[in-house]
């Protein structure tokens, strides 16, 4: 940050509540991340409550796509809008609500994407039938040993073998998003 003091939010213009982060600090952190930059395969993310929903597909094309992802973390009231137009590839938010700051949000977007990356799960199997794969489609319900537990049981049709009924039961117990 410049000036005596290196603030790195200031007063929104037009008045306002709360304190906005500002360009330049974001810029030259950015500007000394230029080799990475350069690179086709690096994308700078702004976390923003204003930014476009966080889908499972964005995690799943981050993944294939970019070999680097740069997070810029919001804070405070907000970032200034020229972080957003001019440096930021993608505003992304997490969901319907306000947080502190971006770290959180930088966070559960990295686990969503690193877990699509080859090698990364120890059976690439797991990635095969994930809930959301297909907007508005969540997985089955899962059941493992013991059998039975305080009177609670696992359904007999997981128990059968028979796999033509298993997939049909998996089908019709599919969960359904809120």
């Amino acid at each position: 940050a410049e000036g005596k003091h290196a603030h790195v939010d200031d007063t929104p213009y037009g008045g306002g509540a709360g304190m906005v982060m500002k360009v330049e600090p974001i810029y030259y952190a950015l500007k000394k991340l230029k080799p990475f930059l350069k690179r086709k395969k690096t994308r700078v993310i702004l976390t923003a409550a204003s930014g476009k929903r966080f889908r499972q597909a964005d995690a799943q094309r981050l993944a294939e796509e970019y070999d680097h992802i740069i997070f810029v973390c919001g804070r405070y009231e907000g970032v200034d809008q020229r972080v957003e137009d001019e440096l930021a590839d993608e505003t992304f938010s997490i969901g319907d609500y306000v947080l502190t700051g971006g770290e959180l949000p930088s966070l559960v977007m990295t686990d969503a994407i690193v877990r699509n990356i080859p090698g990364v799960l120890g059976n690439e199997e797991t990635l095969d039938d994930e809930s959301h794969d297909i907007p508005g489609q969540l997985e089955y319900p899962h059941y493992t040993k013991p059998e039975e537990f305080q009177g609670w049981s696992v359904p007999p049709v997981l128990l059968s073998g028979n796999h033509a009924e298993i997939e049909s039961w998996r089908e019709a117990n599919r969960k359904q998003p809120e």
